[in-house]
């Protein structure tokens, strides 16, 4: 890798392997984030993409391979190098994980009172400018059970930018919003990082939306990377389980079913039994065709 790559990228992460018990996930993974982009992190579910986030975080660490963030190593067991690599990294969680006992405001100021000696009169501006950048300053005083999940995922957003990072991660920005909710979160996600200069990561299976405000995509399957470019190189992908995911095809590498023995050895195939046995054997081979074609 030359210098330039390297320079131009916050994290990468080389040749790296993790696996959950004796089950593997990631494999011999090498990808680069470039910095002060939008990167999206995409794939069909299980296939490593929160576990890049936690890697990154430093809350797992790689069986082997390194992550690397801004030119340096991440090392898990260096408790004090890690906290100053984290001071730099903000992570919105899914669906929020706002402290339901603490204030709009008070969530916000959080990060602030754990990880500075700001006075408390700075900690209110810092967490009002926060608040109205993701429109809420008007909602401080409220509790998060008094929020829409909308509102409580732009508070999440305003904890996670509270201490100026430069890396933000997304886990499932998206989940569970409606389509204004959710037009409302992308757009922001896409203003704040160019206004702030941040770089992005952005893990979600919300293709159009994830698409319209990504500068880069990366596609995971099998522990690997699929396809990785620009969101029209990635729909132009021919690569087999590349094509299904960004087409959402039902038919492909992805199978719908988990491998077991076929409908006819699970339900039987007599045509002379009674109309109890036929209506079983006739509705499981049906939902098993539609199943794997919708």
């Amino acid at each position: 890798m030359n210098s330039h790559a390297a320079s131009s990228s916050l994290v990468e992460l080389k040749h790296l392997t993790f696996g959950y018990g004796g089950r593997p996930v990631l494999s011999d993974l090498s990808l680069r984030f470039p910095k002060g982009k939008v990167t999206a992190l995409m794939g069909a579910s299980g296939g490593g993409k929160t576990t890049v986030l936690r890697l990154i975080g430093g809350q797992i660490s790689p069986q082997s391979g390194e992550v690397i963030f801004d030119g340096q190593r991440l090392d898990t067991s260096n408790r004090k190098a890690l906290y100053q690599a984290r001071r730099r990294m903000g992570m919105l969680f899914q669906f929020g994980a706002l402290f339901t006992d603490l204030s709009v405001f008070d969530n916000v100021a959080f990060p602030l009172r754990e990880h500075s000696d700001l006075s408390p009169e700075l900690i209110r501006d810092i967490v009002l400018m926060k608040l109205n950048a993701v429109g809420l300053r008007g909602a401080r005083d409220l509790m998060p059970s008094e929020i829409s999940g909308g509102m409580a995922r732009r508070v999440a957003l305003a904890r996670a930018i509270a201490l100026d990072p430069e890396l933000v991660m997304y886990d499932e920005p998206f989940a569970g919003l409606d389509p204004i909710s959710l037009g409302t979160s992308a757009r922001l996600i896409r203003q704040l990082n160019d206004a702030l200069g941040l770089t992005s990561i952005v893990v979600s299976h919300d293709l159009d939306e994830t698409f319209s405000i990504a500068d880069h995509v990366i596609i995971l399957a099998n522990g690997r990377v699929a396809a990785e470019g620009s969101p029209a190189q990635v729909r132009a992908s021919q690569d087999p389980l590349v094509h299904q995911f960004v087409n959402a095809l039902p038919e492909g590498p992805v199978r719908f079913h988990y491998p077991g023995p076929s409908v006819a050895q699970d339900f039987g195939t007599d045509s002379g039994s009674d109309s109890g046995p036929n209506l079983g054997t006739n509705l499981g081979a049906n939902l098993g065709e539609k199943g794997a074609n919708s």
